[in-house]
């Protein structure tokens, strides 16, 4: 293993971040915690407790999740799209660098970013709200297998890409609606039956409730089925990026 490499690349990327804090992080904290005062403090003391736990404090799970999700695909996808928008993938393509150092860095680099801003929005959400964490090993457990499996789904979308529109159309499209729909405001038992199973075949659910059992030990899912669910995205996506380097797929022309 080409520890060297791995260094190389992860502090790159690290260092890409520190040139852009305002956008990489002050930007998606302020925005979190602008949804902290209007559903936390304003609107979230006028609606009633769910399962015993303020509306306010409900949604910070859901919320950091959702946070979490949106950059870790951004910051993986953002950082090795640059390196095929400046032509320089192809020296990190001939360099010799196996393809699991490149997704060590690059990935391990979006992880630890995402993780860092998950735990600046959870400091920040305290201040509007009073949390309650129950389980904090599971609870930085599903905070790292989803900041890891969603760079990794981030990774692909960046190779995938060929301009900036497809970049954000995945996590504008897909992410973001399904972060919506997917529990971050509410718990799927106050839907109608029907929608309550059209709900389960949206994956995260799964992620949302497992965070969200963490803090208060209540799900809308079983725990285990959560870390299931995460389980077997990031075995798709890693079998996904283990063809993409076998066949060059959008990296050789």
């Amino acid at each position: 293993m080409n520890y060297q490499a791995i260094a190389t690349i992860y502090k790159a990327e690290m260092a890409r971040t520190a040139r852009t804090l305002a956008q990489s992080i002050l930007a998606p904290v302020i925005s979190t915690s602008l949804y902290f005062v209007v559903f936390g403090a304003a609107i979230g003391t006028r609606i009633e407790e769910i399962d015993g736990v303020s509306y306010g404090a409900f949604i910070v799970p859901g919320l950091i999740m959702m946070m979490l999700l949106m950059q870790s695909v951004s910051n993986a996808a953002i950082g090795i799209y640059f390196q095929k928008f400046t032509g320089t993938i192809y020296e990190l393509l001939s360099a010799p660098i196996a393809a699991p150092e490149i997704v060590l860095g690059f990935v391990g680099a979006a992880a630890t970013k995402s993780i860092i801003l998950g735990a600046i929005i959870l400091g920040t959400a305290g201040l509007f709200v009073p949390l309650e964490i129950q389980h904090p090993i599971w609870m930085i457990a599903f905070l790292a297998l989803t900041s890891i499996t969603f760079s990794l789904f981030g990774f692909i979308i960046g190779i995938w890409a060929d301009g900036f529109e497809k970049l954000n159309i995945v996590p504008m499209l897909i992410i973001t609606p399904l972060a919506f729909l997917g529990g971050s405001f509410y718990s799927i038992s106050v839907l109608p039956p029907f929608w309550q199973t059209v709900t389960l075949f949206n994956p995260i659910v799964y992620l949302i409730s497992g965070f969200r059992w963490s803090f208060y030990g209540i799900s809308d899912v079983d725990v285990t089925v959560s870390l299931g669910a995460i389980a077997l995205f990031m075995a798709i996506c890693l079998a996904i990026v283990f063809w993409i380097f076998r066949t060059g797929y959008k990296l050789k022309v």
